[in-house]
Parts: structure tokens; C-alpha cells; sequence
């Protein structure tokens, strides 16, 4: 036909009195990539639409064009359905604090204790996260900030961590930076994780072996190899008797060896932006399983490291937090490692006859130590630890 003679030239319009929209050929080779030739397609009754594709194809009847269909380079498609789930209940909390951020007089603050405040948004925005996963999972556990493991079913393998508000006082003041945390942990290890910044509709997450995402675009961890060069995320102590004093010297170390020092005040962005190499490293302490959960699957997916200020991969429920690239990982273990509350684990030497043996006296020998550094594989369980001789020191520094 004449139509498809002129969609074979090239031509974009026509002189015929019924409307058309097409793609012609001559078109093609300026498309971005996924655009995808699929075939020439015969159209009746006026309209047609490619069920591969998502480009509506209208046409005058009767008329053979070319048509294309959309393949975004997208890995939504390919999501596990645990992690679409949990994509689904972020995007559903993060409605409930938009529209409420519209509002912040109108929200209603409560404090759990000092410094530490909880809002009826983080309570809706739970409860909606909690009804979601349990409508798919019902035989699952959940773990969360503000309701712990009143829901879900008790002893389960599979517990979903949740914190539905990271950043709270952020929220209540109207600083746009707080985050939507979920991530799932199959027998104590952490295998899917989704971290949600609904200020920036950004979307972070990660499944275990699959690597780390933030809105369909795969990301990795910075490549900076001097700490001198860095920029860092921190937070600080908020409540009495969280050894101020002992992190204001352990700031003032880091800022003296770095680029610079961030306090964004939301633990599980900070975490996802080092994932994404929007900062180099990130280091925290007094964080609990919600604030760290999600961001560390993020970072062992994106090619970092994370652990306790020891550099000991097993910090979930230590409350101390350390994550960078490899080499910026290293670097500040060293640097912190003195201020952790636990004791490092002995370091492995050769003898001279090459065998491997373990620093402290009396402990067992070992033939297949572990490289120093490895990356965190998070648990739910908390193992016993050495824990410091607590010193005597000067009180520390009020509030």
C-alpha cells in the first residue's frame, strides 16, 4: 500500500485524512538502544498495540508499518519475588511519608527516650510494610523498629528486617533526607535488601549474589584507593552515655586523614550512597539491626566491605559499623579499631616450618584462617564476644 511504501522511504506524515502515528525505518539507526525492531506488522481497525512491547501503534486501517517495541534496560523483570514484594512495600511506605512531609506541623511526635523520637507516620508506615510482606509471606517473621517481633510468625527461617522510617528527626524537622529500610534475612544471613529514599523516588536494593541496584542501574562501590581523598558519612552519639567523648576523638582522626566528614543523621542512605559511590566509606556506632541490615547487602553487592570498627565481618548486633571500598576499608579499620568495644581477634602467623598458629596463647591452631577483611555475611544471631575491660574515665560529656 501507499502508506507502507512511504513508511519504507523514511516518510513521517502523510496526505491521507486519517490520522497515523508511526516509526518508520529510516529511524531506526538514531533510536537508543532499547528501542527493538520486533516486526512489520499488519494493523486493522484503526489501532493496534504490540503485546511485547509498550508503544501504541495507530494507524489508518488496513496498513502494513514498522513497528517497534520498548525493552527497557531495566532488571525489574528479572527481581527475585521476595524482592519485588518488599520493592512494593517500600514504595507503599514511602506514599504515607510523602504525603505526610506535605504536613510536618500536623504530625504527631512522641519520644521513646531522649533524643529518640517516633512519629504516628512511622507507626502507619510499619504497619503497612508489615501488612504487605505478611499478605505474600504469611509463615514469616518479622523484626521491626517500633512493634519488635509482635508480628509475624515466632522462630521462623525467614524474618524481615524493618525499620519504616530511618531518620526520623530529619522527617519531623523537614530535612528531606530519611529512608524507607527492609531487608530479609533467611536463616540469620541477610538475602534481600531494599532501602527507599521517597524525597528522591530513589530506589536501592540488592539480592544476594544478583549484585546492587539503585533505580534499575547497577552500582558499585567508589574506587578511590587513598583515605586522604575520601569523602565519609558518619553519626553521632544522641542520647547520654553513648561515649560521646570517645567518638568526638574518634571524629577528629578520620576528619584529619580525609577529604571530608558527612552527618546525613540516616544510617541506612548512608550506607546505600557508599554502596552507590556517592561517599567513600561510612562509620557509626550505637546502630541497631534496622539501621544496618539493608545498606550492608547493599555494599558486599556493590564490591565493598562491612563490619565492626575490628574489621570482623560478624557486627549486626554490635552496634559498631564500618563499610568502604576494600582498600578505604582497610585504612580505617586501622584507624578505628582502638575505639572498638571489642577485642580483635588474634592475628594468624607461620611458624617456621609454614604452619599457621594463632597469636594468643593457648589457642588452637588453624590450617585454613581467614583472609583479614572479609565481606560481612550479616546475621540475626548475635555470637559471644570478648568485650574490653571497661576503664576507669572521665565522665562523659553531657548533651
Amino acid at each position: 500500500s501507499r502508506l507502507s511504501t512511504l513508511a519504507q522511504r523514511g516518510a513521517t506524515s502523510t496526505r491521507s485524512s486519517k490520522p497515523m502515528t508511526f516509526i518508520a525505518r529510516a529511524a531506526a539507526p538514531t533510536l537508543p538502544a532499547w528501542l527493538v525492531l520486533i516486526r512489520i506488522k499488519r494493523v486493522f481497525k484503526g489501532v493496534c498495540a504490540s503485546q511485547q512491547g509498550k508503544i501504541v501503534i495507530v494507524a489508518a486501517p488496513d496498513c502494513r508499518i514498522t513497528a517497534f517495541s520498548f525493552f527497557p534496560t531495566s532488571m525489574s523483570a528479572n527481581l527475585h519475588p521476595m524482592l519485588n514484594v518488599a520493592i512494593k512495600a517500600a514504595r507503599a511506605a514511602g506514599a504515607i511519608i510523602n504525603r505526610a512531609a506535605l504536613d510536618v506541623e500536623s504530625v504527631r511526635v512522641s519520644t521513646k527516650q531522649i533524643n529518640d523520637f517516633v512519629t504516628d507516620i512511622d507507626q502507619k508506615a510499619e504497619a503497612v510494610i508489615i501488612e504487605t510482606l505478611l499478605t505474600a509471606y504469611p509463615t514469616h517473621g518479622i523484626l521491626a523498629e517500633e512493634s519488635g517481633s509482635e508480628h509475624g510468625a515466632a522462630g521462623a527461617d525467614f524474618v524481615w528486617i524493618i525499620d519504616p522510617l530511618d531518620g526520623t528527626t530529619n522527617f519531623i524537622h523537614g530535612f528531606p533526607v530519611y529512608c524507607v529500610s527492609i531487608a530479609l534475612a533467611v536463616k540469620g544471613k541477610v538475602e534481600q535488601a531494599v532501602v527507599y529514599d521517597p524525597t528522591r523516588n530513589d530506589m536501592f536494593c540488592a539480592t544476594k549474589g544478583r549484585g546492587a541496584y539503585m533505580n534499575d542501574r547497577r552500582i558499585r562501590v567508589s574506587k578511590r584507593t587513598q583515605l586522604k581523598e575520601c569523602l565519609i558519612s558518619t553519626g553521632f552519639p544522641y542520647q547520654p552515655g553513648n561515649k560521646l567523648k570517645q567518638h568526638l576523638a574518634m571524629l577528629g582522626e578520620i576528619i584529619s586523614q580525609t577529604a571530608g566528614v558527612r552527618r546525613p543523621g540516616a544510617a541506612a542512605l548512608d550506607l546505600a550512597y557508599v554502596a552507590a559511590g556517592f561517599s567513600d566509606g561510612f562509620f557509626e556506632s550505637g546502630l541497631k539491626p534496622w539501621d544496618v541490615a539493608a545498606g550492608s547487602l547493599l555494599i558486599t553487592e556493590a564490591g565493598g566491605l562491612v563490619g565492626n570498627y575490628t574489621g570482623e565481618s560478624e557486627f549486626l548486633h554490635e552496634g559498631e559499623c564500618v563499610a568502604a571500598n576494600p582498600r578505604i576499608y582497610g585504612q580505617m579499620v586501622t584507624t578505628l579499631a582502638k575505639y572498638s568495644q571489642f577485642e580483635a581477634a588474634p592475628k594468624p602467623k607461620k611458624t617456621s616450618v609454614g604452619r599457621t598458629v594463632m597469636d594468643a596463647e593457648g589457642a588452637p591452631e588453624d590450617d585454613a584462617v581467614e583472609e583479614a577483611f572479609v565481606a560481612a555475611k550479616p546475621t540475626l544471631t548475635a555470637k559471644p564476644r570478648r568485650i574490653k575491660p571497661v576503664q576507669a574515665a572521665a565522665p562523659d560529656a553531657p548533651f
